[in-house]
């Protein structure tokens, strides 16, 4: 019987741009935030990878974990929009970014281009064979997702990624998701 290989997606803590509706800049958690993360404890893995952004690594150091960033494993960019309230955004060019999953209106990443990155990022996890816990951002969860599932890109908006929340995924042959009890 195969080894199954587990990979942990755990999303970073509460933002202020998550709090406050806005599309994320480089910045730490928030206070509850950071509570919320400490209380959370840590999980056992023989590697840790994060992003590069600050809430990533702050998560990872809060759960008590030290991690090595991964590039591919950093925030959809949200280009010309980095910053800004959703409501700032002209409303139809938000519209398209919450349909298209190729939009890339803003000069920043499209949802297919982090699935796809995501993609790869996976198979390389899955062929190193190595249980991995990855801290990480709401939109590569939701990516990770949508791979294991094999599901369309225009789904990747149907799931909400709570902050500080943690997504298993099993390796054995194919990706699955697994549901702890």
């Amino acid at each position: 019987m195969q080894k199954v290989l587990k990979l942990d997606l755990v999303s970073h803590g509460m933002t202020e741009a998550i709090r406050k509706a806005r599309f994320p800049v480089d910045e730490s958690l928030t206070e509850a935030g950071r509570r919320a993360i400490t209380a959370w404890g840590r999980p056992a893995a023989a590697r840790v990878l994060t992003g590069p952004e600050r809430r990533t690594v702050e998560t990872a150091a809060l759960m008590g974990l030290s991690g090595e960033p991964d590039e591919r494993l950093r925030d959809l960019d949200a280009g010309a929009w980095r910053g800004e309230e959703l409501t700032a955004v002209p409303q139809d060019a938000l519209y398209t970014w919450l349909t298209d999953p190729r939009f890339r209106g803003h000069g920043g990443e499209s949802v297919t281009d982090v699935i796809e990155r995501t993609r790869y990022w996976m198979a390389e996890i899955a062929s190193e064979g190595a249980s991995t816990v990855a801290v990480t951002h709401p939109a590569v969860v939701r990516a990770a997702l949508l791979v294991t599932l094999d599901a369309p890109p225009k789904s990747f908006w149907r799931m909400d990624i709570p902050p500080g929340s943690v997504t298993r995924l099993h390796f054995r042959a194919e990706w699955s998701l697994h549901f702890a009890a």
